[in-house]
């Protein structure tokens, strides 16, 4: 029933079904579709809609793919029942207290469990501690389709690993890991993976070893930016530029090539809490993971108060100070605003009575103002500022000219705080700026 579940897709005698269209889904489903059938099933028919009409709201792969794609959108979990092999590619945040929220995947598995069919294979690849699939996913999917898993159906996982807004490493580009519940299940899931990551598979020997390797993956970029960033704090203190530290250091050959800065998204700031979670379930309390997440998750903190200091050294009127934010995504080229550290700055700010004036041309703005009620402005009318924050990389950001910069500014001493360090810190001092990165 199984072992012929690979050659009725490629022959179009059955369908592949995505659950879950977001940054990562969609661009899943839209690189199937170039090879079998594939139904993309989402929650939110707005967004259907969109897809329907050629419109990629999350700029992954564009319109014109969008366009071109013969994925079958739909809000319609009914029709997730014409499909045998599923991919569920929903978020797992965290909740505020720092616990895994298992909402979103544990939803999925209802829905689709009510309309799963004898023979199916399921593939999880949202981000969870070891065991979910099997102990939380598993029984979800039993009891709302009153199937018995490996009888009726089968599972697998394979994690995600889609960077967005990165057009270099993508789903086709980044080797991936799978794994199945016996050898049967890896060996289809495997081969129908192997149809669009032309980077080639790693078959992990187990679902828990496959769910373990995706969530030390972020915690590794995790703790390396925690201490670039503590590094950061300590060199400010003195009065050494972290930037030409690193560079110095970085001319060794096994020096890790990482980077102070905000850790927000999805992944990185999250994925870390779902192992320590799971850890602390088991007794053991973590030491070094929980420790980074403390640096990164004050790091937006630590900036206000710089652009503050700052302010106050250049005798500017701290109250009601004119302050311009560039940039409000997670992360550079990116329209996701969801996490993202920049809110942590606007937060800070008008701790000290600033009301902070953001642009953001690339962010999604509706989803800006329905999740944070911020409301972006045009950078062109950005004048009279007494402070400019460079907070995101985007490639519009990078492209700014001193002119352009200066146009921003009032009178007086001009503040500058590159997060990020896009631009060259002594040009900018020698034009009298006062400059400031991590």
């Amino acid at each position: 029933m199984f072992k012929n579940l690979y050659s009725s897709l490629v022959e179009h005698k059955e369908k592949l079904s995505l659950v879950g269209l977001g940054y990562v889904g969609m661009p899943i489903a839209v690189a199937f579709a170039k090879k079998i059938n594939v139904v993309g099933f989402d929650l939110n028919a707005a967004k259907i809609d969109l897809y329907k009409n050629g419109i990629d709201p999350t700029r992954e792969v564009g319109d014109e793919a969008i366009k071109a794609s013969t994925v079958e959108f739909t809000a319609d979990e009914a029709k997730l029942r014409e499909a045998k092999f599923h991919i569920v590619a929903v978020p797992t945040p965290v909740n505020d207290d720092h616990t895994p929220d298992l909402s979103p995947v544990e939803g999925a598995s209802e829905i689709l469990g009510r309309n799963l069919t004898k023979g199916s294979v399921v593939v999880f690849e949202s981000t969870v501690y070891p065991g979910v699939t099997e102990d939380v996913c598993v029984p979800i999917l039993e009891r709302e389709s009153g199937l018995k898993c490996g009888e009726d159906f089968k599972i697998g996982y394979s994690p995600e690993r889609i960077n967005p807004g990165d057009k270099v490493h993508r789903l086709e580009t980044i080797k991936k890991i799978v794994s199945g519940m016996d050898a049967e299940t890896l060996d289809v899931v495997a081969k129908v993976y192997e149809l669009v990551v032309e980077a080639g598979v790693h078959r992990a020997e187990s679902i828990k070893v496959a769910e373990a390797a995706k969530v030390i993956e972020n915690s590794q970029r995790d703790i390396n930016i925690a201490f670039m960033n503590e590094l950061s704090i300590i060199f400010n203190k003195m009065g050494i530029d972290t930037q030409s530290v690193l560079k110095a250091a970085g001319t060794k050959w096994n020096f890790l090539n990482f980077y102070p800065g905000l850790v927000g998204g999805h992944c990185i700031g999250v994925d870390p809490y779902y192992l320590t979670y799971k850890a602390e379930m088991l007794g053991y309390h973590s030491q070094i993971i929980l420790s980074g997440r403390r640096i990164n998750d004050d790091m937006g903190k630590y900036v206000a108060e710089n652009v503050v200091k700052n302010l106050i050294a250049a005798d500017k009127a701290v109250r009601n100070a004119r302050v311009a934010i560039l940039g409000f995504t997670f992360k550079e080229n990116c329209p996701d605003t969801r996490n993202s550290k920049i809110i942590d700055i606007v937060n800070e700010l008008r701790e000290y009575g600033i009301e902070p004036i953001i642009a953001d041309s690339t962010a999604d703005a509706a989803e800006a103002k329905k999740l944070y009620g911020i409301e972006f402005v045009d950078m062109n009318t950005m004048k009279n500022m007494d402070a400019v924050v460079l907070a995101v990389a985007h490639t519009e950001f990078k492209a700014l000219t001193m002119a352009d910069i200066d146009a921003m500014f009032g009178e007086g001493k001009k503040v500058l705080v590159d997060v990020k360090g896009l631009l060259n810190r002594k040009e900018y001092e020698a034009a009298g700026y006062s400059y400031w990165r991590l």
